[in-house]
């Protein structure tokens, strides 16, 4: 399970938002739908998740019913602030969604799309485990609406998924993806590296089977060791070893070589998307609802221990299922709390997320004091020169993309 929840104002019981919000109706709106059941807990996830012996009498068969509820108190809490409006991107996440049956899925963004509207060619993705998807499945999520489905392959190496705790089978990540490819469906795979024992030439296979599905977008993130779960405890205990950094940017050099190599561009540090054929007009693979996150749009996010933004206010959802439902069930907004960050934390966040990406930060984001080190970014090689002279942009260059972390306290601290 997640860590705590962040600290903030208590948020009222009716979920209505500040009446001096300065709500701005074009910016893009977004829904993300948390399922938080997985059947079991891989050792590595800090998600908000729970298997059915933590479930404390929340029901998997009534989670639907449950989530339409917040669904139907959110069109009211937006509708009062003058803030609804269609969405331009949905993403049922988890957890593995697939968990439930695909109906349950239909059913809730066909609540939400009657409950906010959805735009024409809306992005709407569902992630998946390998094992769960069947063309059963995917026709029914195509019905609803759905047109992308995320596959958790991580790696395609069994003793790699054995000391993640994966439990799905390698091969069922080709038929999930040809199941995928037959609705007509865009495809992403995810991938972790730097798991304990896997070796570069382990990382390298996983990637040759990878761009062998021929998926339209990938994700490869280094393993990151969470406090609280089984892996942080077999590391400290000495069973296994902690990742290597220096093997872990060998990994991600290695995967943007041949990324590139197969005809895919970096647009965020971790996300790869297709490159359209020149004169194809074929449009761009690169997740939109993510890219919401990181340009700072407005989303609602329903479920338990969710997270929303609107016009600069976050609140979040309790933890667990059973009191998401219980407050649900009284007609109580979900929300735990919430907070309206300060100029400089939201300047902060800015940069962290938008210097990530291939499209850059302006400069003109990065408070005052600050810019003044840009020059000594270009001079250790961080920044892109061209980009930060010409465009007045900061963008990474391979290297800065190692030590981007390093980037972003050089232009906050």
């Amino acid at each position: 399970m997640a860590g705590p929840l962040p600290l903030g104002d208590p948020a009222p019981a009716d979920g209505l938002l500040p009446s001096n919000l300065d709500i701005d109706a074009t910016v893009p709106f977004s829904a993300y739908l948390h399922v938080p059941f997985c059947r079991v807990r891989c050792g590595y996830c800090d998600f908000n998740t729970y298997t059915a012996t933590e479930l404390r009498g929340a029901r998997q068969d009534q989670y639907a019913d449950t989530l339409i509820r917040e669904i139907e108190l959110a069109r009211g809490v937006l509708d009062a602030a003058g803030a609804l409006r269609p969405m331009d991107t949905v993403f049922f996440g988890g957890g593995t969604p697939t968990l439930l049956p695909a109906g349950d899925l239909a059913r809730m963004l066909h609540a939400a799309s009657d409950a906010f509207g959805i735009r024409d060619g809306a992005e709407v993705t569902v992630e998946a485990n390998p094992d769960t998807v069947t063309p059963e499945v995917v026709e029914t999520l195509l019905q609803a609406g759905v047109n992308r489905l995320s596959i958790g392959m991580q790696s395609a190496v069994p003793h790699v998924l054995a000391a993640l705790d994966r439990t799905h089978r390698p091969e069922n990540v080709d038929t999930a993806v040809a199941a995928a490819r037959a609705a007509g469906l865009d495809v992403s795979v995810d991938l972790i590296y730097g798991a304990p024992g896997e070796s570069l030439a382990d990382w390298e296979q996983s990637l040759d089977i990878a761009l062998a599905l021929e998926p339209d977008h990938i994700s490869a993130y280094a393993l990151i060791i969470e406090d609280g779960t089984k892996l942080a405890r077999q590391i400290r205990r000495g069973e296994v070893a902690a990742p290597d950094d220096d093997l872990q940017a060998d990994m991600y050099e290695t995967a943007d070589q041949r990324l590139a190599a197969a005809g895919f561009d970096w647009y965020e540090v971790s996300n790869w998307a297709r490159r359209p054929s020149p004169g194809s007009g074929t449009r761009l693979h690169q997740s939109r609802h993510n890219m919401a996150y990181w340009r700072g749009s407005d989303w609602w996010g329903f479920g338990p221990g969710a997270h929303s933004h609107v016009a600069g206010l976050r609140w979040w959802n309790v933890k667990h299922p059973a009191a998401y439902a219980q407050r649900l069930d009284t007609g109580d907004s979900p929300a735990a709390g919430r907070e309206r960050p300060d100029a400089q934390a939201r300047t902060l966040e800015r940069v962290l997320l938008q210097s990530r990406l291939a499209e850059g930060l302006p400069i003109a984001d990065i408070a005052e004091p600050y810019r003044v080190r840009v020059a000594e970014l270009i001079s250790d090689g961080l920044i892109d020169a061209a980009s930060a002279l010409r465009d007045k942009h900061v963008r990474l260059t391979l290297r800065g993309r190692l030590l981007a972390d390093a980037v972003v306290r050089a232009l906050t601290e």
